[in-house]
């Protein structure tokens, strides 16, 4: 795989399966709750297109000026800690649930306020950095988008088909282990290129 291609692949993976457990799906679940699931998901894809634009952006920049070999190091220790992080787990405080609950505006503009707010410093946000770094930017921006948004919508796709979330261990365990091998494999690639 090369360039766009492989961005576009690689980003929709780790970023559909980083999505998968985290806060925002709740939140995708709560405004499925209140909200049609179309108006939900135009919300999330604009609020999630311009949170990426803005990471691709900073993480073009760091991939121009950095050694390759270690922004590669860099992305596999990222990569592990996304796996812890992903263990740890997210929830929705009482205040994110409030805000889901009350909004009174149209659904498109709640859910993208919402949505962009969460996600400034997620996990999504600095694996998109990440990747942006080894990758071009707008297989990295388009893959990592629709990842996020693929994540989300199956999430209420399944809330209101099933009225339950997926088991979140399962998911949590899986996510974290996808996590573990991909930075596992950049730093394998990084030691290589260094030796």
């Amino acid at each position: 795989m090369e360039g766009f291609f492989a961005a576009l692949v690689i980003s929709f993976g780790v970023i559909f399966v980083a999505e998968l457990g985290d806060k925002s799906q709740l939140m995708a679940l709560t405004f499925a709750t209140r909200f049609k699931p179309v108006p939900v998901l135009i919300g999330i894809t604009v609020a999630t297109a311009v949170v990426h634009l803005a990471s691709v952006a900073i993480g073009s920049g760091l991939g121009a000026v950095l050694p390759t070999e270690w922004i590669t190091l860099v992305a596999g220790l990222a990569f592990l800690a996304f796996g812890a992080w992903t263990l740890r787990g997210d929830s929705l405080t009482d205040e994110e649930k409030r805000k889901a609950e009350k909004t009174s505006k149209s659904a498109i503009v709640a859910v993208s306020v919402a949505f962009f707010l969460a996600e400034l410093g997620d996990k999504t946000m600095l694996a998109t950095i990440t990747l942006a770094t080894k990758y071009g930017w707008f297989g990295t921006w388009l893959g990592s988008t629709i990842g996020m948004v693929a994540a989300d919508a199956l999430a209420i796709m399944v809330g209101r088909m099933l009225g339950r979330r997926l088991p979140e261990k399962a998911i949590k365990y899986g996510a974290a282990v996808l996590f573990a091998i991909c930075g596992l494999w950049l730093i394998l690639e990084a030691v290589s290129q260094l030796t």
